[in-house]
């Protein structure tokens, strides 16, 4: 089935129905008039890449889209209280809505997030508001669903606040809150974006699970079609505004009719490395030896009064990374990557041996002295979370050309807008593109867009190795093998090292020369990309690229 308006089933009625939605910003419209329909239980998903409209469409249901202009009609079942219209209710009743009979998990839960409070009692707040709990009741009940979501010791993690979490332990922290309500309809926009594989499945049947359980619906948004082949009832595809695809799961990916459609589904990284001999006697980008990375924590009891004990994030790892190499380091979130790619780049103290480009940083790269300054220009990072590493109060073109005015100081302003926009084009965005693109927000960029402004914010100074922290976990498969492919073709331009973080397997297989991967914070295993990946030894190797396969 295709087309611009999927009917509603001939079951129950809708929990949710929308009709001729249109959404514009500015006067420019984005959306054009789409029609769906979820009943109650139904998992619904709508697929699309960056920039499709699929975003904007779940944040208008809510009215959370800013600036936004929509029209339309946006019907919800509430209850015995009859159908309300969300995008006509006084904005007082729809407080009572939001967060309530329907939900949303956000697609950057850095920002979505409290960074001032612990994650537990943001979901007993919740707790408390909708469902009147006592505070006992409520941060026990947190601590459930954190348990629910995967998340070891949820009673210590509940005690976090988000910086202390990695990406994906954030994100099940997010789902957590918004599932504390019991919501009728959960809005989920990339619920499993930050998540490896293995704990991508397990989300997802929570998921699952809790539909079955109270009847929730869902409305699954993401850019990732063999994500639903295992999850949704029905989807609908999105290309610039409008659905062009749409019809029960089964059936879309068994014979999907819109050539947008299928090029979604054969969409995958391709590998595209060169395997060129090293030069004898070449210093590493990037070099640790039994590398130690251990955080404070209480100690219970009256000992806590006397010393504090110490959470070991990263125990012992050693690395060499070679100039125009990519070094893959792959594991469950919580193994320890992301904070072995922090201590790289000196953001983090640490023990053991650590040189970039032959240098060590002073004061483990905490000081601010001219020698640390150089070596940060030597090792850039792109971080997981493009919206909270993104300034929302600097242009593109301010943000972008940072890095020279650090580093390039005796650049006047027409060098610098022309490395800018070389950087720009590097990663595919345009004036063309975007009219007034040095002028903009990161607020005014989809997710994936987003991603690429980090990456061309990375490569301005022209660094020698680049730390990528899930470079491509924000970005729709299409626009990933893009990104992949500039990566690749940079490598072989400039003769970049690549120290690659991810949880992605394929992304692994098509970037890597060799790969590392991490368990509770120790390498449990280590060599060659597809030796590793095609025959691994250690089990838990195993088991990651068994789950990747049926992902």
């Amino acid at each position: 089935m295709s087309g611009n308006s999927p009917a509603p089933g001939t079951g129950p009625a809708p929990l949710l129905d929308v009709r001729g939605l249109r959404i514009a910003f500015a006067g420019e419209e984005v959306v054009h008039g789409i029609d769906f329909s979820l009943a109650p239980g139904e998992k619904l998903a709508l697929v699309g890449e960056s920039g499709s409209g699929k975003t904007v469409t779940a944040l208008s249901l809510l009215r959370l889209a800013q600036d936004a202009q929509v029209s339309g009609a946006a019907r919800f079942a509430q209850g015995a209280g009859g159908a309300i219209d969300l995008l006509t209710l006084p904005e007082r009743a729809l407080r009572t809505v939001r967060g309530g009979e329907i939900a949303m998990v956000f697609q950057e839960p850095m920002t979505a997030l409290n960074p001032l409070m612990p994650v537990g009692r943001q979901i007993a707040e919740v707790l408390q508001l909708k469902q009147a709990l006592s505070p006992a009741e409520s941060a026990k009940e947190a601590i459930g669903l954190l348990a629910d979501t995967g998340i070891a010791e949820p009673a210590r993690r509940a005690g976090a606040y988000p910086h202390q979490l990695s990406g994906g332990q954030r994100q099940r922290a997010m789902i957590a809150m918004a599932l504390a309500s019991r919501p009728a309809l959960l809005l989920a926009d990339e619920p499993t974006t930050a998540l490896d594989v293995t704990l991508r499945a397990q989300i997802l049947e929570l998921l699952s699970g809790l539909q079955r359980r109270t009847g929730m619906a869902v409305l699954l948004i993401t850019h990732d079609l063999h994500l639903v082949r295992g999850f949704a009832d029905r989807v609908a595809v999105m290309e610039h505004g409008r659905i062009v695809e749409h019809g029960p799961v089964a059936e879309v990916f068994a014979r999907p009719q819109h050539p947008y459609t299928r090029k979604l589904l054969a969409s995958t990284p391709r590998r595209d490395v060169v395997e060129t001999a090293l030069p004898p006697g070449a210093t590493p980008a990037i070099e640790a030896s039994g590398l130690r990375v251990a955080y404070p924590v209480p100690v219970p009891g009256l000992r806590g009064w006397l010393r504090k004990g110490a959470f070991v994030a990263v125990q012992g790892a050693s690395l060499r990374l070679p100039p125009g190499r990519t070094l893959g380091v792959v594991g469950e979130s919580g193994s320890g990557k992301s904070t072995l790619a922090q201590a790289i780049l000196g953001l983090l103290p640490h023990a053991g041996v650590l040189r970039i480009a032959g240098q060590g940083w002073q004061g483990g790269g905490l000081r601010n002295t001219p020698a640390n300054q150089a070596l940060r220009r030597r090792v850039q990072v792109v971080f997981q979370d493009p919206f909270s590493s993104l300034s929302p109060r600097l242009t593109v073109e301010e943000i972008v050309e940072e890095g020279l005015r650090v580093h390039e100081p005796a650049l006047d302003a027409a060098a610098r807008r022309q490395r800018v926009l070389a950087a720009l084009a590097d990663v595919g965005l345009s004036d063309a593109q975007f009219p007034g693109l040095l002028a903009r927000y990161p607020h005014e960029f989809s997710g994936g867009q987003r991603q690429r402004l980090a990456i061309a914010r990375a490569l301005i100074v022209r660094p020698q190795a680049l730390v990528l922290d899930e470079p491509t976990s924000a970005l729709d498969v299409t626009i990933q093998q893009q990104v992949l492919a500039l990566l690749q073709r940079l490598q072989r331009e400039r003769g970049l090292a690549y120290l690659l973080i991810t949880h992605d397997v394929d992304v692994i297989r098509a970037m890597a020369h060799e790969v590392m991967v991490m368990k509770d914070g120790a390498v449990v295993e280590s060599g060659p990309a597809l030796q590793v990946l095609d025959a691994p030894a250690h089990p838990y190797t195993q088991r990651l690229v068994a789950a990747a396969a049926v992902a």
